[in-house]
């Protein structure tokens, strides 16, 4: 019996090599693709500004406010929420961040708001950034405080 070894030459050892590293890359993708697919994202449903909240639901809502209304509520809803997690209400009074409030989320809605106190110097322009719990932001709500 006669064995027959035949010696591969590097031209064939480095096709070989790249077919590996190829099939490998594939079979690790595949899976990453397919659970990517099936994860539920933060998506919110509701955002909008108000000057009350009743029995967890935003009352007068508006895009321009009275100072005498003493303050002003940004409400956001969530559906769904893929995970319990936080997010943010960034307040802004002309493009100058005044304060940021970090509130909790619950699967699988949830419902958050915060407010601010308004004084004399609080009037005109104001945003609402509300932020992932990464710091990205979801949606921006802009309204106004008038006399």
């Amino acid at each position: 019996m006669h064995t027959l070894i035949r010696l591969l030459k590097p031209h064939e050892i480095v096709a070989g090599c790249l077919l590996c590293l190829i099939l490998t890359a594939v079979s690790l993708e595949a899976p990453a693709q397919e659970n990517n697919g099936n994860q539920k994202h933060l998506a919110i449903t509701q955002a909008v500004m108000c000057e009350e909240i009743k029995e967890y639901e935003p009352h007068n809502q508006a895009a321009v406010f009275s100072i005498a209304a003493g303050k002003v509520y940004c409400f956001t809803s969530f559906n769904p929420v893929p995970r319990d997690m936080f997010v943010y209400h960034s307040w802004y009074r002309r493009d100058r961040l005044i304060t940021t409030r970090r509130l909790s989320l619950k699967t699988p809605e949830w419902s958050v708001f915060s407010k601010i106190q308004l004084r004399q110097a609080d009037k005109g322009p104001w945003r609402v950034e509300v932020k992932d719990h990464n710091g990205g932001v979801i949606k921006i709500i802009k309204f106004s405080i008038t006399d």
